[in-house]
């Protein structure tokens, strides 16, 4: 008996459902497999931005004495007056204590035609005004460091949570397969340590390479194991293809991602031989380029080595290269409670090599598509700790800039309050930076979503909003 339509769609339906459910699997394990987790992917949308380099400046860089003018310090310098300050109420709750109005210890100019202001603190950046996008309202959560610093790097305070680094490699996969995509130059074993640039719950192929350590010379830095200096190339090359077939044995009957990640890193490894020890070899650079970057110079050699790492590796291909201005000490490099003028030391290793980056790469035409951001975990407060000669930590209102990448040059946004210590006009919360910066790179933060333990997770969490006032 012929079959009309309505009974031929009620006997097959369950077919169809089969053929779906085929389809949905076998394009789910194409996506899944280790080879094809890290191949570069379709944006959400049009991207302003195909890599990012952030300049890490640990411990917090005081915004009053560096790009966020306030004329009433100077009149107010040495009185006592009434603050909300974060760690006082952090630790008893207790609003309204005293506190000694400290003026900044750099005079203020502005420079380039955009008539920005900048203290004396960064000289070399100072010409470079015109390139950079100010966010002069940022307020984030945390008061100590570690907090501040995971919040700053992954979105949380507490829990294990995918760095951003990670994420955007997630999002975007690797524009060279013989590199990592996201690499950390100089990390610190402090305040977060390797969760600053960990997986978490990704699969472990997104986790980043560290290049050297906070506190080791930068000309020693290296990706460690890269080389087998016992086997000659041809001996590496047929143990190599042992390892990959009984890699690809085991794998077929085990779908740890830990075990992909161990393979895809081994694939990875074999790569890089050939590739990354001429990254990361940069003899052959210019006279002219190494003093751009301050490098064979003090103060400046060895965070110049690292800023043209950077360069390097982005025109490589590698999406996210986090560089650290840090030590390996308990206090970070930026933390100054009880002495200041500290800041002078460290902004003398930092101003030319950063100055230097932004220079070489709007000359190679790399800023265009590039983004360069700077800041710290935090701020520091107007006033002296404990009536002092330092500042204290301030998460409330703090400044840090973006250049390159689809941002407003020579722009600023968001104003404190008229001592510096509050974000009160167009406040941007971490959550809105790290929402910005995966904007700029083409990626919906809302959509950028990984299930785990039941629920989606983002980097932003449940919150953040793009700032359409930096684009341009």
């Amino acid at each position: 008996m012929p079959l009309n339509r309505r009974d031929l769609l009620r006997s097959t339906a369950c077919g169809f459902g089969s053929i779906a459910l085929a389809g949905l699997s076998a394009s789910r394990s194409r996506a899944e497999s280790p080879a094809n987790r890290l191949a570069a992917q379709a944006p959400h949308f049009a991207p302003r931005a195909k890599r990012v380099i952030f300049l890490f400046m640990q411990g917090g860089v005081s915004q009053v004495d560096s790009f966020d003018y306030k004329p009433l310090l100077y009149s107010q310098d040495g009185k006592d007056m009434p603050f909300d300050d974060a760690r006082v109420i952090a630790n008893s709750g207790m609003k309204g204590s005293e506190q000694r109005i400290m003026r900044p210890l750099w005079d203020f100019a502005r420079h380039g035609e955009s008539g920005r202001w900048g203290s004396a603190l960064f000289p070399e950046l100072n010409r470079h005004v015109d390139d950079l996008c100010f966010i002069h309202s940022m307020h984030t959560e945390g008061v100590a460091h570690g907090p501040a610093t995971l919040f700053l790097h992954c979105g949380a305070t507490v829990g294990i949570r995918p760095s951003m680094g990670a994420w955007v490699q997630y999002g975007l996969g690797t524009e060279n397969e013989d590199l990592p995509g996201f690499v950390t130059i100089g990390p610190s074993a402090g305040n977060g340590g390797a969760r600053n640039y960990g997986h978490a719950f990704l699969p472990a192929v997104y986790q980043g390479t560290a290049i050297g350590k906070a506190g080791a010379p930068a000309s020693e830095a290296t990706i460690r194991n890269l080389s087998n200096p016992l086997l000659s190339p041809e001996d590496q090359a047929r143990q190599f293809e042992v390892l990959r077939r009984l890699n690809s044995e085991q794998l077929a009957s085990d779908t740890d991602s830990e075990l992909e990640a161990v393979i895809s890193s081994f694939e990875l490894a074999w790569r890089m031989q050939m590739n990354a020890p001429d990254v990361l070899d940069i003899s052959g650079e210019s006279p002219e380029t190494r003093e751009l970057y301050g490098i064979d110079q003090e103060p400046t050699d060895n965070f110049g080595r690292q800023c043209l790492l950077a360069r390097r590796l982005c025109e490589r291909g590698v999406r996210f290269v986090q560089v650290t201005y840090g030590d390996s000490t308990a206090n970070p490099a930026w933390d100054q409670h009880s002495n200041m003028p500290a800041h002078e030391q460290h902004a003398r290793r930092v101003d030319r090599p950063i100055a230097g980056l932004l220079a070489d790469l709007k000359r190679r035409g790399l800023l265009e598509d590039t983004l360069v951001w700077w800041g710290s975990e935090f701020g520091r407060t107007p006033y002296a700790q404990q009536k002092g000669t330092g500042r204290d930590h301030n998460p409330d209102g703090f400044t840090v800039w973006l250049a390159g990448g689809g941002t407003k040059a020579g722009h600023a946004i968001g104003t404190t309050d008229e001592f510096g210590h509050k974000a009160v006009e167009n406040k941007v919360h971490m959550h809105d930076l790290h929402a910005t910066i995966l904007y700029l790179l083409g990626l919906d933060h809302e959509r950028l979503t990984y299930r785990y333990s039941g629920r989606d997770f983002r980097l932003t969490d449940v919150h953040g909003s793009v700032i359409k006032d930096v684009l341009a």
